[in-house]
C-alpha cells in the first residue's frame, strides 16, 4: 500500500526521522529507476527542473520558459481550451516575445460532434472536443514541450497520451475557483465542506 499523501513524517525528504513502518523509500531498490535519469533527455530535464525547484521567484510561466531554455526547447506547442483563448494569446506573445517558436492548436480543431463519437445528444454543446487531434497536429509540427493550458479533466490525460514530446502544464481549469484548484484545498473544512465531504445518506 502507498500511503505518502498520509504520511506526516516525510523522512523520505532527508530530515533525520526515523521511516515509517512500510515506508516504500525504507523498503524499496530503486536504483534501476535512478538509472533512467541518466538517459538522453530525462538527464537534461532533471538537471534544469532541479535547479528551477529550489529557485522560489518566479511565476509559473517564468519557470516553463526557464525550464524549456535549459532544456533546450525551441519550438513550444500550446494545446489550450476555447473557454481560455484570449489567456492562450497573452500566453503565446509571452513565448515568442521571449524567443520562442510557437505553434498552437485549440481544443475545437476537427471536432467531431459529441452524437457521432458519443452518443449524446446536447444542444448546449453539440460539438467535443478533440484532445488526440491536439496531440497529433502538435506531433506533426514536431515541437520540443507541449504546455496544456486549460484542457478539460479527461480531455488532458488524452492529450499528454498522445503527445510525442514531452508535455508540462501552465492552466488547470477550474470554473467554480477561477482556475485555482488549490483554492478548494485551502477551503475544504469551511466554505467547500459540504461539497467534499457531503453528509452520507
Amino acid at each position: 500500500m502507498l500511503f505518502c499523501a498520509k504520511c506526516q513524517v516525510h523522512a523520505c525528504s532527508g530530515n533525520g526521522k526515523p521511516f515509517p513502518k512500510g515506508c516504500p523509500t525504507a523498503e524499496g531498490n530503486f536504483e534501476e529507476l535512478h538509472s533512467r535519469y541518466l538517459e538522453k533527455g530525462n538527464l537534461e530535464m532533471a538537471t534544469v527542473s532541479g535547479y528551477l525547484s529550489t529557485d522560489y521567484t518566479n511565476t509559473r510561466i517564468e519557470e516553463t520558459m526557464k525550464f524549456a531554455e535549459g532544456c533546450g526547447f525551441k519550438k513550444i506547442g500550446l494545446a489550450f481550451c476555447i473557454a481560455l483563448s484570449e489567456e492562450a494569446a497573452v500566453i503565446e506573445r509571452i513565448f515568442s516575445y521571449n524567443g520562442f517558436e510557437t505553434e498552437s492548436v485549440i481544443c475545437k480543431i476537427g471536432s467531431p460532434s459529441k452524437k457521432e463519437i458519443l452518443g449524446i445528444e446536447n444542444d448546449k454543446a453539440p460539438i467535443m472536443c478533440n484532445p488526440i487531434a491536439q496531440a497529433e497536429y502538435l506531433n506533426k509540427a514536431k515541437t520540443d514541450l507541449n504546455v496544456v493550458v486549460g484542457l478539460c479533466v479527461g480531455h488532458d490525460t488524452l492529450f499528454i497520451k498522445y503527445s510525442q514530446a514531452p508535455v508540462s502544464v501552465l492552466v488547470v481549469k477550474d470554473r467554480v475557483l477561477a482556475h485555482n484548484p488549490l483554492g478548494g484545498v485551502y477551503m475544504c473544512d469551511n466554505f467547500m465542506k459540504n461539497r467534499f465531504f457531503p453528509e452520507k445518506k
